[in-house]
């Protein structure tokens, strides 16, 4: 089984995804990670050359090729908007959806969406961006975990979840 992280950029998924596999004794991969290290470039740099819509395609693709069992996945935050890529990730897997208020991840994210490579149009605000991407993390997940307490917290919670299905 593999457990897989979907929520907006900020939230934690990476940080807490590895926390997790460590103490599951899981693998873990970052689908921003293994979108660098297959096409050679990382988020922005690809977003800058393909755009959005070049992005959003090689990313979904990289998450439809992915074939693992017994992984922690934590997902770039706009892996929902790859249908074939969340269906892929479904597979053997649980998806937990992690939930951070829009106004924490504003402090946490806004002045660097570029930096990071956000896949979304000039102009949007994290709310913007929480606003097109939240009827995907509803539709995908198994499980949401509100993530208004510290990683620790957040890592019990999902280890709660992880007990069900071991």
């Amino acid at each position: 089984m593999n457990i897989v992280l979907i929520g907006m950029p900020g939230t934690g998924k990476s940080t807490t995804g590895v926390i997790l596999a460590k103490k599951l004794g899981m693998d873990f991969i970052d689908t921003d990670i293994l979108f660098k290290s297959k096409v050679g470039k990382t988020v922005p740099q690809i977003i800058s050359e393909r755009g959005i819509d070049g992005f959003l395609e090689a990313e979904g693709e990289i998450g439809a090729s992915i074939n693992c069992d017994n992984t922690v996945i934590a997902t770039g935050g706009s892996m929902v908007l790859s249908a074939q890529a969340m269906t892929n990730l479904s597979r053997g897997g649980v998806i937990v959806w992690l939930d951070t208020d829009v106004a924490e991840l504003t402090k946490r994210i806004e002045a660097d969406i570029k930096q990071r490579g956000v896949a979304a149009a000039d102009g949007m605000t994290v709310s913007d961006i929480f606003a097109e991407r939240k009827p995907y993390y509803e539709k995908y997940a198994d499980f949401r975990i509100s993530c208004q307490g510290s990683i620790a917290q957040t890592v019990n919670e999902l280890m709660a979840i992880a007990a069900k299905f071991t």
